[in-house]
């Protein structure tokens, strides 16, 4: 399905965005990131502290490393309240990410993983390769969202375009 390059790619994809978000957010006041903005985790602040949840889900399933502080999607929102140690932790994870990417090998890509999902209720098997695409997937979505939201703000976030990057 995916490839340790592919993997490769979206790791700097995710890196490169989320100091694009990270730093028109910053434009803005820590009022205009809490304002609720109608997504689905209504507010900037919000959607970032889910964003970075998920990813250390993920992570610690792929390369088991610390789960984070809270356990459900509800309380994924409110993880970290203040601005600075969201963006000293997504710097953290993303160093993490792109770390764990240049360790991945085919096989580990074409093997499966077990886990209980909290969002299913049960435990599920799936392949690596596909679960690795959910998770750049899942950021990709939100990133959306929250570009979205920092744009009606009056912020600038970078173009997302992928082949952009090789550009930069």
């Amino acid at each position: 399905m995916i490839t340790p390059e592919y993997l490769k790619t979206m790791s700097r994809y995710n890196a490169w965005q989320n100091v694009s978000l990270y730093d028109a957010a910053d434009a803005l006041s820590d009022l205009e990131r809490r304002k609720d903005r109608g997504a689905i985790f209504k507010s900037i602040h919000q959607t970032l502290c889910h964003l970075l949840w998920g990813d250390q889900i993920w992570m610690n399933r792929f390369a088991d490393t610390s789960l984070p502080i809270v356990s459900s999607v509800a309380e994924s929102v409110s993880m970290i309240e203040d601005w600075d140690t969201l963006k000293s932790e997504r710097k953290t994870m993303d160093s993490t990410i792109s770390k764990w990417s240049e360790s991945v090998s085919q096989a580990y890509l074409d093997a499966q993983t077990s886990w209980y999902s909290g969002s299913q209720k049960r435990d599920l098997v799936s392949n690596n390769g596909g679960l690795v695409v959910h998770m750049f997937n899942h950021q990709t979505h939100h990133r959306g969202q929250v570009h979205a939201m920092l744009t009606a703000a009056g912020a600038e976030p970078d173009d997302t375009d992928l082949f952009i990057m090789q550009f930069r």
